[in-house]
């Protein structure tokens, strides 16, 4: 199946007999004679309204035509632009697309093409196997791929169970989507744009744990191109005042700031926060000849609008141990009323302990100590500053801005007690930086209520995400959702959320767990907000056209079920490519890029399947909103009126 602008591009060379050899184009000869600039051709291809309006512009009247950019069509690989880029045969940097052998200037550029995610993966621990599709999206295609899709099988979850075909949907419900997070994030833009208030993502980290398997020189390029598609439509959807937090490793942290800094602009930027995410203890040290070993991850942090932004307070738990080594008095509260300063006593750390956290032995418990005073203590330290020495000699506290801000209280002129260490539910915390090594990472298997080993993330570790960059009802987004943390915390929290996830193990663990969470869980942080459960979400997936068939090839077992369900797909699946397709199953194909031939039957397994699913167009992975009218894409009247509650459509 052609695209548009092939075909139209055959309708202008069909006028020219020279150019074909019975119905073989000869592009080599088109290619050189637009480079000649032969004058009929020339004409021919300017006269036509599809070709003109891609690759000219009109500057005060005099047409521009970009002849590199229509040769390059012509140029690359035998299924043209629609199927292997030209960046399969050659990547590097460029500047104004020429590679450097052509200019001295350099820029990373990035061709816009899609990376589609295998769909037959059930778990996200067997990551080593999947694989990413990548490919180049004809240019006159891509709006008909961005386009919003039909939403089906669409279902609310709460506390009353499950209510199924589903017609309306609200402001106020939460969404959960399956399917493809990149066409889903679009099929979000109608609604959502400029709407949601954080995005927390936690995507691939381009390991060889993960699916980005070709070889080094595609490496980095792939997962960038994966995430600058994804990243783009994101800051569409963040409100002016919002804030999008991304966690990934060493591999890609680098290229990711730079990235992040093109996309969001690096004046956006507000930090590089690192986490501990294990312990010394638990890294194998087989290789410690060769490596350091890992316990630290990265979030990166940008604001949409740097000048809107506004962050809320956040405390981190103190590092108890510390305190008591470096301060000898504590500053007691009237737990009655904490404001009133003349009711503060200021005591010492052995006089505290000696009180009431002795233990049997009559040896000071610290433990004991912490437990017991967690709700009455801050820190105290020495000041000598003149702010501090110019006071009034006066037995009782004063409060004191410092120069930079800090507020401070002043016991008898030599005692600082620091409002920077505050109690918040019942714990003393000191406010967090840059760096979290107080999260606990041990004993996730089962927090959640599921067994999810792999890349599981501490709730604690979420909810200070959402608690230091939105308020309740703001709207969350994560759409490498995975096993649900990010939108678990979120309705704990009070917050609204959208979740988006294409793996099958949404409704094996993600849905579950959202039940529990409504049910009334108490793991996590369930305790530390006091959840008692309720609330509600919409479920709901993508509708799947030539999705299906990918499905189908995966799980395919022989050549012989591939044979098969390629004779189907010539008569029901939207082909992409200008082939023969009676051809492709008896015709010869280069392996690992030299002249090798061999036949379709010959290829490895893998090598079928994904030829297969290059023959799809991927503009057509799902039923289109506009379509849903068609009687032979079979949209049932509940999913029509849900997608036109959706996107906001009249009957």
């Amino acid at each position: 199946m052609q695209t548009e602008l092939i075909r139209q591009l055959n309708q202008v060379l069909n006028a020219f007999p020279e150019y074909w050899n019975n119905e073989k184009l000869q592009r080599t000869q088109v290619i050189n004679d637009i480079k000649e600039r032969k004058l009929d051709l020339i004409k021919a291809l300017i006269n036509n309204a599809k070709i003109k309006a891609l690759y000219s512009t009109e500057v005060d009247g005099v047409l521009v035509f970009d002849f590199h950019a229509l040769t390059n069509l012509l140029q690359y690989k035998e299924y043209w632009a629609d199927s292997f880029t030209k960046y399969r045969n050659s990547v590097g940097l460029t500047s104004e697309g020429k590679y450097l052998n052509y200019n001295s200037d350099v820029a990373l550029d990035f061709p816009f093409k899609d990376c589609v995610l295998e769909g037959g993966m059930t778990r996200e621990e067997q990551g080593k196997d999947e694989i990413y599709y990548n490919e180049i999206i004809a240019r006159d295609e891509i709006d008909r791929l961005f386009s919003p899709k039909v939403l089906t099988n669409v279902k609310r979850y709460s506390k009353n169970g499950v209510e199924e075909n589903i017609t309306d949907f609200s402001n106020e419900d939460n969404l959960i989507i399956k399917g493809n997070n990149l066409i889903a994030l679009h099929s979000l833009k109608k609604r959502y744009a400029g709407k949601v208030k954080l995005i927390y993502i936690d995507p691939p980290y381009n390991t060889e744990n993960d699916g980005f398997k070709y070889n080094d020189r595609f490496n980095h390029s792939t997962w960038l191109v994966f995430m600058k598609n994804r990243l783009e439509i994101a800051k569409e959807l963040l409100s002016d005042d919002g804030i999008i937090f991304i966690q990934c490793d060493d591999n890609e942290q680098a290229y990711l700031k730079i990235l992040l800094d093109s996309i969001f602009n690096e004046n956006n930027f507000i930090s590089t926060i690192v986490i501990k995410m294990s312990h010394l203890s638990g890294v194998k040290m087989s290789h410690r000849d060769k490596n350091i070993p890992k316990i630290k991850e990265y979030i990166l942090a940008y604001s949409k609008n740097k000048t809107l932004l506004s962050l809320n307070e956040c405390y981190q738990d103190a590092n108890w141990d510390d305190v008591l080594s470096r301060y000898n008095s504590f500053l007691v509260v009237n737990e009655h009323n904490p404001n009133d300063y003349s009711q503060w006593t200021v005591i010492s750390v052995k006089e505290a302990m000696s009180m009431n956290s002795v233990d049997e032995n009559n040896k000071v418990d610290i433990e004991n100590f912490k437990i017991n005073n967690a709700n009455k203590i801050f820190r105290t330290a020495r000041n000598s500053s003149n702010q501090v020495m110019n006071l009034p000699k006066e037995k009782c506290f004063t409060k004191i801005i410092t120069p930079t801000g800090l507020a401070k209280f002043i016991y008898n002129q030599e005692e600082v007690i620091f409002a920077s260490n505050v109690i918040k539910n019942g714990k003393i915390g000191v406010p967090i930086g840059d760096i979290w090594s107080d999260i606990g990472i041990n004993n996730l298997h089962n927090e959640g209520h599921f067994d999810f080993k792999n890349g599981k993330k501490p709730e604690k570790l979420i909810q200070r995400i959402i608690q230091l960059g939105s308020n309740e009802q703001d709207i969350i987004l994560d759409f490498h959702l995975g096993s649900g943390t990010t939108v678990a915390i979120a309705h704990k929290m009070g917050r609204r959320y959208i979740g988006v996830e294409q793996m099958d193990y949404i409704n094996d663990i993600t849905v579950p767990r959202l039940q529990k969470v409504i049910e009334g869980e108490q793991g996590g942080i369930s305790k530390d907000v006091n959840w008692q459960g309720g609330g509600s979400f919409v479920y709901t997936e993508l509708k799947e056209l030539n999705y299906t068939y990918i499905h189908q090839i995966q799980s395919a077992k022989s050549y012989d079920e591939l044979a098969k369900l390629f004779e189907v797909m010539k008569q029901t699946a939207h082909l992409n490519y200008q082939v023969e397709l009676d051809k492709i199953l008896n015709d010869t194909y280069e392996v690992n890029g030299i002249d090798e031939l061999v036949t379709f039957k010959d290829l490895t397994f893998d090598e079928q399947k994904h030829l297969l699913i290059e023959l799809l167009d991927k503009n057509q992975l799902y039923v289109n909103a506009d379509d849903m009218n068609d009687i032979n894409l079979k949209v049932s009247e509940q999913d029509k009126a849900f997608t036109r509650s959706f996107y906001g459509k009249g009957e």
